[in-house]
């Protein structure tokens, strides 16, 4: 009777070893948590905002500081010419006489993005707003900062496409590269059906039992029954 008492704890500690050594990947304790998935997908969106306004400004402050009462210099064959020039419109110089506008709107994409970021776990989704949000404040530092006065300042442009004077296409800055790249991105994300949330329309995950069923608490059959039936003959 002790010699079947113990053949029946050697298979039950068998059983447990071989589930544990085929639970998938990712599964379990080790799955990072949603509180832990959101503060990195926000981490990335602050850090992809910083470095854009960061980039914008350094650009910015180059540009007046070596393009100031210079002509166009003329890149890769007419392709690009940094021409320094003050916008009083939008991005790529629309709207200029409503200066007074673009700080309001720009105040409400912020509170946008921030109450996106409640519900933030995917870090594609975080790089766009990221980049949205670096593009937003790079040119509010601009209308708040720079002449001729709070809230109607003017913006520092400097890249112009296949002609020094943006004949061909509206001179622009990084802040407006960085708009519109996060847009773009947005766009693609909600073609592809990947939500903010992490999760991906038209997949639905399914889970597999031991015994290839797809509930995978359902044992196999008569596993657990027969241990039980073992353990209580005398």
């Amino acid at each position: 009777m002790d010699d079947e008492r113990a053949t029946i704890d050697e298979r039950t500690a068998g059983d447990d070893g071989s589930a544990a050594a085929t639970r998938p990947t990712g599964s379990g304790p080790d799955r990072p948590g949603p509180a832990r998935t959101r503060r990195l997908a926000v981490t990335v969106l602050l850090a992809t905002a910083v470095l854009a306004w960061l980039a914008d400004l350094g650009t910015k402050h180059l540009a007046l500081a070596t393009l100031t009462d210079r002509e166009p210099v003329r890149l890769l064959g007419g392709a690009v010419y940094l021409s320094l020039t003050r916008n009083s419109g939008a991005a790529f110089s629309l709207a200029s006489d409503h200066t007074w506008v673009f700080p309001l709107v720009t105040a409400g994409v912020i509170g946008w993005i921030g109450w996106m970021a409640l519900r933030l776990r995917s870090l594609p989704w975080a790089i766009s707003l990221g980049l949205v949000l670096g593009g937003a404040l790079g040119n509010l530092t601009d209308r708040i900062f720079r002449a001729p006065g709070v809230l109607v300042g003017h913006v520092v442009d400097m890249v112009s496409l296949f002609d020094p004077y943006g004949q061909v296409w509206p001179i622009f800055n990084l802040a407006d590269s960085a708009l519109v790249s996060g847009v773009v991105l947005a766009v693609l994300l909600e073609l592809t059906g990947r939500q903010r949330d992490g999760t991906r329309l038209g997949s639905r995950p399914t889970s597999a039992g031991p015994s290839g069923s797809d509930d995978p608490g359902t044992p196999p059959a008569g596993g657990a029954d027969d241990d039980s039936e073992r353990r209580d003959r005398p």
